[in-house]
């Protein structure tokens, strides 16, 4: 009991030191809010209003009808050039989309031809290349398969494939987006939190007061990890309420109660890293410069913002060391698709384990630095 009180009143004053400490009080702030908002909001990833022209070279009620149904808010209005200007138009970026229409392309599709349209490309623009191209595919079959329907030509699909989204039906890039930044907020604040917990009291000389009393090191590792985490998870709550509920209006109809479960046992991963990142560094300007690097890994590879089956083989496998990795699946398959805990269970087994590691690894650490400050 009288190590648990220890434990309990020295989380107290890192609250107490959090609170005077107005950067990071701001930083916590800006992550769990604006750093949600604004990338889920503005960062749009869909297709909007992309400027399409068509070369009407049969200038048939089917091409014609291609082109009224390239509509807002996926496409402006169509415009239309001659074929000797597609270059002249693309190398100066007035259009990121030109239809080809051939001749006789009507007379073909009744005929019972399979026709082809030329469809040119500005994909200087990466994401809106892509998505553009396949909604304009899908929109060209659309309409020729009803034209030939209508005109009596036999153009059944052999078979024909249904989506149904049960997350995002709409496909909106925001939700996603979202939840994925507030995992990796997650991760980032809960390192620096307790990084610069430890530095404080270097800088401050609070950590020879620490020394002369009666504290293992332990117990000023427990308790930097318990407040650090009291105010991630009270932070997450809020941003998951007030700005991904709240403002954005994504529903998550996950059980919270399992997320924040999950992320308990998660953060004594992750600020296991953080105290070990502090104590081979000296200074605040150090343990930034260090933590930037693995800020960069853990939200590219972890699987957040990449799938991870898009990457080697041989990362894949050394991405699964990192706690990152097996949070990102386990924080994606609740908020995303409501699992369950027989669902996810191996997740929350895996990063439980490896920040067991981790959090050892980092005490021996502690352990040496403070034997090395006392002497």
């Amino acid at each position: 009991m009288r190590h648990l009180e220890t434990i309990y009143r020295l989380g107290l004053k890192e609250l107490v030191s959090l609170r005077y400490d107005l950067l990071m009080m701001f930083l916590i702030f800006y992550f769990f809010t604006f750093a949600v908002y604004s990338p889920a909001q503005d960062a749009n990833m869909d297709l909007r209003n992309a400027s399409v022209a068509v070369v009407d070279e049969d200038d048939s009620q089917l091409s014609r009808q291609i082109r009224d149904a390239l509509l807002p808010p996926y496409f402006l209005p169509a415009g239309t050039i001659g074929a000797h200007e597609i270059d002249d138009a693309m190398d100066a970026g007035e259009y990121s989309f030109v239809i080809d229409v051939p001749p006789d392309f009507e007379a073909d599709v009744l005929a019972g031809k399979q026709p082809a349209i030329q469809l040119n490309v500005d994909a200087t623009a990466m994401v809106q290349a892509g998505r553009g191209a396949s909604y304009i595919e899908a929109i060209v079959a659309r309409e020729v398969g009803v034209f030939a329907t209508r005109s009596g030509v036999a153009n059944e699909e052999p078979v024909r494939m249904v989506m149904r989204a049960k997350f995002n039906p709409n496909f909106q890039s925001g939700w996603f987006i979202a939840l994925s930044q507030l995992v990796n907020n997650i991760s980032m604040v809960a390192i620096l939190l307790t990084g610069a917990a430890i530095i404080r009291e270097r800088e401050q000389g609070t950590v020879e007061h620490l020394l002369v009393m009666p504290l293992r090191p332990i117990e000023i590792m427990l308790a930097k990890v318990w407040a650090t985490g009291l105010v991630i998870i009270v932070a997450s709550l809020l941003c998951l309420q007030v700005v991904i509920r709240g403002a954005l209006g994504v529903p998550v109809t996950g059980s919270v109660s399992l997320f924040v479960l999950g992320t308990v046992f998660y953060l004594f991963a992750i600020t296991a890293i953080g105290i070990f990142l502090a104590t081979v560094a000296r200074t605040m300007p150090q343990f930034g410069l260090m933590s930037i690097p693995l800020f960069i890994t853990i939200n590219l590879l972890s699987g957040g913002i990449t799938p991870l089956d898009s990457m080697p083989p041989w990362l894949q496998w050394t991405m699964q060391i990192s706690p990152a990795t097996h949070y990102s699946t386990f924080a994606q398959a609740i908020l995303f698709r409501g699992a369950s805990v027989s669902m996810v269970w191996r997740e929350l087994a895996a990063f439980t384990v490896i920040g067991a590691v981790f959090f050892s690894g980092a005490l021996m650490r502690f352990r040496k630095t403070i034997v090395l400050a006392q002497s």
